[in-house]
Protein backbone atom coordinates (compact mmCIF):
# COMPACT_ATOMS: atom_id res chain seq x y z
CA UNK A 1 0.00 0.00 0.00
CA UNK A 2 1.58 3.59 -0.98
CA UNK A 3 1.69 6.14 1.47
CA UNK A 4 -0.13 9.71 1.54
CA UNK A 5 3.29 10.98 0.51
CA UNK A 6 4.05 8.37 -2.18
CA UNK A 7 0.33 9.04 -3.78
CA UNK A 8 1.69 12.95 -3.55
CA UNK A 9 4.62 12.71 -4.91
CA UNK A 10 3.56 10.43 -8.28
CA UNK A 11 0.54 12.43 -8.65
CA UNK A 12 2.65 15.50 -8.44
CA UNK A 13 0.50 17.12 -5.73
CA UNK A 14 1.81 20.48 -3.37
CA UNK A 15 0.69 23.82 -3.17
CA UNK A 16 4.55 24.62 -2.18
CA UNK A 17 6.51 25.11 -5.33
CA UNK A 18 9.78 23.58 -4.46
CA UNK A 19 8.03 20.38 -4.00
CA UNK A 20 6.09 20.93 -6.42
CA UNK A 21 8.84 21.02 -8.88
CA UNK A 22 10.53 18.10 -7.01
CA UNK A 23 7.56 15.72 -7.70
CA UNK A 24 7.23 16.93 -10.90
CA UNK A 25 10.67 15.97 -12.08
CA UNK A 26 10.81 12.94 -10.69
CA UNK A 27 7.03 12.04 -13.05
CA UNK A 28 9.00 13.14 -15.89
CA UNK A 29 12.16 11.35 -15.11
CA UNK A 30 9.91 7.74 -14.80
CA UNK A 31 7.81 8.98 -17.76
CA UNK A 32 10.97 9.89 -19.62
CA UNK A 33 9.89 12.64 -20.96
CA UNK A 34 13.03 14.46 -21.43
CA UNK A 35 11.21 17.88 -22.54
CA UNK A 36 8.98 18.04 -19.73
CA UNK A 37 11.52 17.23 -17.48
CA UNK A 38 14.03 19.92 -19.19
CA UNK A 39 10.61 22.75 -19.06
CA UNK A 40 10.58 22.71 -15.71
CA UNK A 41 14.39 24.25 -14.91
CA UNK A 42 15.49 27.86 -15.39
CA UNK A 43 17.73 28.66 -18.59
CA UNK A 44 21.00 28.71 -16.42
CA UNK A 45 19.70 25.75 -13.63
CA UNK A 46 22.29 23.01 -12.74
CA UNK A 47 22.22 19.36 -12.14
CA UNK A 48 24.43 18.02 -9.78
CA UNK A 49 23.40 14.27 -9.33
CA UNK A 50 25.89 13.41 -7.74
CA UNK A 51 27.33 16.21 -6.08
CA UNK A 52 31.04 16.66 -6.57
CA UNK A 53 33.48 15.01 -9.16
CA UNK A 54 32.09 12.00 -10.18
CA UNK A 55 32.29 9.57 -13.64
CA UNK A 56 29.46 11.29 -14.46
CA UNK A 57 30.90 14.95 -14.14
CA UNK A 58 34.59 15.22 -13.36
CA UNK A 59 34.89 18.71 -12.50
CA UNK A 60 32.30 18.19 -9.61
CA UNK A 61 30.59 21.88 -10.53
CA UNK A 62 27.32 20.28 -12.33
CA UNK A 63 25.57 20.43 -15.83
CA UNK A 64 24.62 23.78 -15.84
CA UNK A 65 22.16 25.19 -18.54
CA UNK A 66 19.62 22.86 -20.75
CA UNK A 67 21.93 21.89 -23.42
CA UNK A 68 24.27 20.49 -20.37
CA UNK A 69 21.40 18.65 -18.89
CA UNK A 70 20.10 16.99 -21.54
CA UNK A 71 23.32 15.66 -22.54
CA UNK A 72 22.96 14.58 -18.85
CA UNK A 73 19.88 13.02 -19.45
CA UNK A 74 20.78 11.28 -22.78
CA UNK A 75 23.99 9.63 -20.81
CA UNK A 76 22.22 8.58 -17.62
CA UNK A 77 18.40 9.32 -16.88
CA UNK A 78 17.17 7.79 -20.90
CA UNK A 79 19.45 4.39 -20.96
CA UNK A 80 17.50 3.11 -18.04
CA UNK A 81 13.83 2.92 -16.24
CA UNK A 82 13.65 4.54 -13.06
CA UNK A 83 11.26 3.42 -10.01
CA UNK A 84 10.92 6.10 -6.69
CA UNK A 85 9.79 5.40 -3.26
CA UNK A 86 9.23 8.83 -1.62
CA UNK A 87 10.27 8.17 2.10
CA UNK A 88 10.40 11.86 3.69
CA UNK A 89 9.78 15.04 1.52
CA UNK A 90 10.56 18.60 3.35
CA UNK A 91 9.85 21.45 1.68
CA UNK A 92 11.23 24.86 3.28
CA UNK A 93 11.45 28.38 1.80
CA UNK A 94 12.05 28.52 -1.71
CA UNK A 95 13.99 24.86 -1.47
CA UNK A 96 12.61 21.16 -0.82
CA UNK A 97 14.88 17.86 0.40
CA UNK A 98 13.57 14.94 -0.56
CA UNK A 99 14.63 11.45 0.92
CA UNK A 100 13.87 8.15 -1.70
CA UNK A 101 15.11 4.98 -2.49
CA UNK A 102 15.79 5.70 -6.56
CA UNK A 103 15.64 1.51 -8.64
CA UNK A 104 17.81 1.74 -11.90
CA UNK A 105 16.75 -0.89 -13.88
CA UNK A 106 19.64 -0.96 -17.09
CA UNK A 107 18.97 -2.23 -19.99
CA UNK A 108 21.79 -4.82 -19.45
CA UNK A 109 20.01 -6.06 -16.39
CA UNK A 110 21.72 -4.54 -13.79
CA UNK A 111 19.29 -3.33 -11.04
CA UNK A 112 20.92 -0.17 -9.03
CA UNK A 113 18.71 0.60 -5.80
CA UNK A 114 20.42 4.06 -4.10
CA UNK A 115 19.36 5.87 -1.05
CA UNK A 116 19.20 9.55 -1.59
CA UNK A 117 18.49 12.85 -0.45
CA UNK A 118 17.47 15.06 -3.66
CA UNK A 119 17.73 19.28 -2.66
CA UNK A 120 15.43 21.48 -5.26
CA UNK A 121 15.48 24.98 -5.49
CA UNK A 122 13.49 27.00 -7.36
CA UNK A 123 13.02 30.44 -8.52
CA UNK A 124 10.57 33.25 -7.73
CA UNK A 125 8.34 31.79 -11.11
CA UNK A 126 9.04 28.39 -9.70
CA UNK A 127 11.47 27.04 -12.00
CA UNK A 128 14.32 25.42 -10.80
CA UNK A 129 17.76 26.68 -9.89
CA UNK A 130 19.36 23.20 -8.97
CA UNK A 131 18.60 19.78 -8.41
CA UNK A 132 21.08 18.28 -6.09
CA UNK A 133 21.56 14.77 -5.34
CA UNK A 134 23.40 13.35 -2.43
CA UNK A 135 24.38 9.58 -2.97
CA UNK A 136 26.94 6.84 -2.26
CA UNK A 137 28.35 6.05 -5.27
CA UNK A 138 30.32 3.01 -3.99
CA UNK A 139 26.71 1.50 -3.83
CA UNK A 140 26.58 0.90 -7.47
CA UNK A 141 29.76 -1.14 -7.08
CA UNK A 142 28.04 -3.81 -5.57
Amino acid sequence: MKTKLQQMAEAAESSHPAQRASFLSIKNVKARDKAGWLSLFAEDGIVQDPVGPSPLDPSGQGHRGKEAMGRFWDMIISGGSFEFEMLESFPCGDECANYWLGVNNRPDGTVYKVPMMTVYKVNPEGKLLFLKAYWDRSLLNK
